[in-house]
This record gives C-alpha cells, structure tokens and sequence, in this order.
C-alpha cells in the first residue's frame, strides 16, 4: 500500500513540476526532488530516469549530492519571489503583501545560503 502512495505522490509531484516548466509562479525542481524521493520508494527505473533528464537531472544530482543550488537557480528563485510580492502589492494591496514578503525574506536568506 505505501509504494502505491508513494507512486502515486510521485506522479502527481511530476505532473505539477511539469506545469511548473510552463508558468512562472509555480517552482518546476521542487516538485521533482520530492518525486525522486517518492520513486525511490516505489519505482526506480522512474527515479533514474528523471535523475538521467538532461535539463532537470543536473539540479536534481547537485542537491542529492551536495544539497546545492546553482546561482542561476537561486537567482531565478528570487526573482520569481519577487514578481510574487510585486503582483500582491498590485493586486491585493495593504496588508495582504506582507505575507508573500516575509515569505520571500524567510525562504529567500535560507535558499541563498545553500551551497552553489
């Protein structure tokens, strides 16, 4: 039972990573590091073969290995954050801007600081 939640979390977490690819607000890697970590328990012919990916594999072994993040994935990170809190400010306004921005000041310091 729990390899078939795990699969089933793995594809779900592939699907949204890959709607991630095309829209901007929605984080792609996130999503297929917790699907590696759910393929890993369940299917891993899938694993491998998203840690074989040419574009997203490179990330994926730079995090198992060394939990890093490249500066242009830090980077594009942040500005997303920031389009974040910008869209809010616009949008919703007064006081309601502040949640995405002690979100973006919170995960931004925890995200810049990790290994390149």
């Amino acid at each position: 039972m729990r390899r078939h939640l795990y699969l089933a979390g793995g594809v779900i977490s592939v699907a949204l990573g890959a709607i991630g690819a095309f829209l901007p607000v929605l984080p792609t890697v996130p999503f297929l590091l917790f699907a590696t970590f759910c393929f890993a328990r369940s299917n891993p012919a899938w694993e491998q073969r998203l840690l074989d990916h040419p574009r997203y594999g490179p990330p994926l072994h730079q995090w198992r290995t060394r939990r890093a993040i490249s500066r242009k994935g830090k980077q594009g990170a942040l500005l997303a954050m920031a389009a974040g809190v910008v869209l809010t400010a616009v949008t919703a306004g007064w006081p309601w801007v502040l949640i995405p921005a002690v979100t973006m000041g919170t995960v931004g310091v925890w995200i810049w600081t990790r290994a390149e």
